[in-house]
C-alpha cells in the first residue's frame, strides 16, 4: 500500500513508523499548511484535531487529488461532529472518508514519543457511513492488521462517543482532578500501585482535551453526572457513618469488577 499521513503528533508518527515497519510505501507530512499533492495514495490518514478535519477535506476534493478508490481516515477521538461535518462526501466521490479512532497512546505526545509498536494488540474503532461498500471496508481491516491493530470494530457515532465519554475521557477527568489534590505534592514513602494508576492519564495535553471534551459534551455530561453521584454515595455513608450504606456500595464494586473481569477485556 501506499500510506500518507498528514500530522506529525504522536499518531501520525506511530502509523508512519508502524506502516513503514510493515513495508508500505508510507510518506509523513505536516498536518498545517496547503494540502500536499495525494495522488496515487491508497490510504490517507488525517492526523489532526477533530476541528481541522472537514476543512482538510474539502481542500482535498477542491483540489481533486485523491485517487479514484483511495480511503481516507481521520484518527479523532470524538465522531459525531467530524460525521457531521464530512457527510456531504460520503458516497458522493470516487474515494471513501472511513472515520475512525484508533484506541492506543501515550502519557506524552509528540512525534518524538511516537514508536513502531504503539498499536500492536490494540483495537481500530471504525464508524462508517452507511453505503460504505463492503470491499472498502474488507481492505481497510487487512491494512490496519499490518500496522498492528489486534481487533477492528465497527461501530456508529452516537455509540462510539458514549462509549470513548466513559472509558476514555472520564478517566482522564477523573486523574487530573486527582493529581490536582495538595497531598499529591508530599506522596513520596506513602504511594504505590494504587497511586501510579490514578496518576498515569493525569496530564492530559489542554489544547487537545479541550476540544475533546467539549465536542463530546453531549456524551460526557451525563456520564460524569453518574460518577459523581456514586462519589456523593460513598461521601454520605462515611459522613453519616453508614456501615451498611458503605459496604453497599463497596460490593456493588466488587460485583461490577467481577463482571469486567470475567469479559477479559484488555485494559
Amino acid at each position: 500500500m501506499k500510506v500518507a499521513i498528514l500530522g506529525r503528533g504522536l499518531i501520525g508518527g506511530s502509523i508512519e513508523k508502524a506502516a513503514l515497519r510493515a513495508g508500505h510505501d508510507t510518506t509523513l507530512f505536516r498536518g498545517r499548511g496547503p494540502i500536499p499533492d495525494l495522488s496515487g495514495f491508497d490510504i490517507v490518514f488525517l492526523a489532526v484535531p477533530p476541528s481541522a478535519i472537514a476543512a482538510m477535506v474539502a481542500e482535498m476534493d477542491a483540489k481533486s487529488n485523491l485517487s479514484e478508490g483511495a480511503i481516507v481516515l481521520d484518527i479523532a477521538g470524538v465522531k459525531q461532529s467530524v460525521c457531521r461535518s464530512i457527510a456531504p462526501y460520503a458516497g458522493t466521490r470516487s474515494w471513501h472518508f472511513v472515520p475512525a479512532h484508533p484506541m492506543a497512546g501515550k502519557e506524552k505526545t509528540g512525534y518524538a514519543n511516537s514508536c513502531e509498536n504503539l498499536f500492536d494488540g490494540a483495537s481500530m474503532i471504525l464508524v462508517p457511513f452507511p453505503g460504505t461498500p463492503a470491499p472498502v471496508l474488507e481492505r481497510l481491516g487487512a491494512f490496519l492488521r499490518t500496522l498492528g491493530f489486534g481487533r477492528i470494530v465497527e461501530t456508529t457515532p452516537a455509540h462510539h462517543d458514549e462509549m470513548i465519554a466513559f472509558t476514555s475521557q472520564l478517566c482522564h477527568l477523573i486523574s487530573s482532578a486527582y493529581v490536582r489534590e495538595k497531598m499529591s505534592a508530599v506522596h513520596a514513602g506513602y504511594s504505590a500501585g494504587s497511586f501510579r494508576d490514578m496518576i498515569r492519564v493525569g496530564a492530559p495535553e489542554p489544547d487537545t482535551w479541550t476540544e475533546l471534551f467539549l465536542a463530546n459534551r453531549d456524551a460526557i455530561l451525563p456520564v460524569l453526572k453518574r460518577y459523581i453521584g456514586r462519589l456523593e454515595d460513598f461521601r454520605e455513608a462515611i459522613e453519616e457513618c453508614d456501615h451498611a450504606r458503605l459496604h453497599a456500595a463497596l460490593e456493588d464494586g466488587v460485583a461490577a469488577k467481577a463482571k469486567i473481569d470475567e469479559e477479559r477485556i484488555t485494559l
